[in-house]
């Protein structure tokens, strides 16, 4: 569970970041144009200013910025995501058949690879996908001739989604900073590293942001709260 939080300092993660909007919590930090590197902050509470940096910390060249919601919430629109989590997302959700050997591993070959254009893109995925399993596997391609050509088209919507050469967009040339997974988005800052004078850090803690409401459980209650999974049927 994410604590989000509200306007008021010190509850959830917009509070504790941008206050009531009255002026009593900013942060400001030395960064790059990127805003991917972030070895300077300076947050103030109330007046009362603690600096944290990273040991070795050069601002040289840097600029001063006063973090505001794009600076977590960089991504208003089209989402790109990165291959291994866009292979995934296609087979959980049966696009590329799971049945369908050394899917994901010769998918996200084929995606890593470079094409000029996307008319190219759009001719030799497909059949690289395809080839794969007639070369490979030829029994299988035999027998799921469909789920094959199904997944070889479904490797390249995944491309088509988020690599756009002729604008020079490739996997990861924009980062997603709403979260910690496949981008280091909090973790710019909450990685243990920027510390004050006082000996006090940015916390790594992941209790500061959520609560933790199942772990290693082989039937969650939440699940049951959320209404995912149906109750289990009282024992006689």
């Amino acid at each position: 569970l994410m604590k989000i939080g509200g306007g008021n300092h010190g509850i959830g993660i917009h509070g504790t970041h941008l206050g009531s909007g009255d002026g009593d919590v900013v942060v400001r930090y030395y960064s790059d144009e990127s805003r991917q590197t972030i070895p300077w902050v300076a947050y103030t509470v109330n007046g009362q200013t603690t600096v944290y940096a990273v040991p070795g910390a050069n601002i040289k060249g840097l600029t001063m910025r006063t973090m505001d919601c794009m600076d977590c919430h960089n991504r208003p629109s089209h989402t790109f995501v990165l291959p291994n989590r866009a292979m995934d997302t296609a087979l959980a959700a049966g696009a590329i058949s799971p049945a369908l050997p050394f899917a994901k591993k010769e998918g996200l070959a084929i995606l890593k690879a470079s094409y000029a254009t996307r008319a190219a893109a759009a001719q030799q995925i497909p059949a690289a996908f395809i080839e794969y399993y007639r070369k490979n596997y030829p029994a299988i391609y035999a027998q799921h001739t469909a789920d094959v050509e199904a997944g070889a088209k479904e490797v390249l919507a995944v491309w088509d989604q988020n690599v756009f050469p002729h604008m020079k967009i490739t996997w990861g040339t924009y980062p997603n900073n709403l979260g910690h997974t496949d981008f280091p988005g909090c973790f710019r800052c909450h990685d243990g590293s920027h510390a004050a004078k006082n000996g006090n850090s940015i916390t790594q803690d992941c209790n500061a942001c959520h609560n933790l409401l199942a772990m290693e459980e082989a039937s969650p209650k939440i699940l049951t709260d959320l209404g995912i999974t149906e109750p289990k049927a009282a024992v006689k």
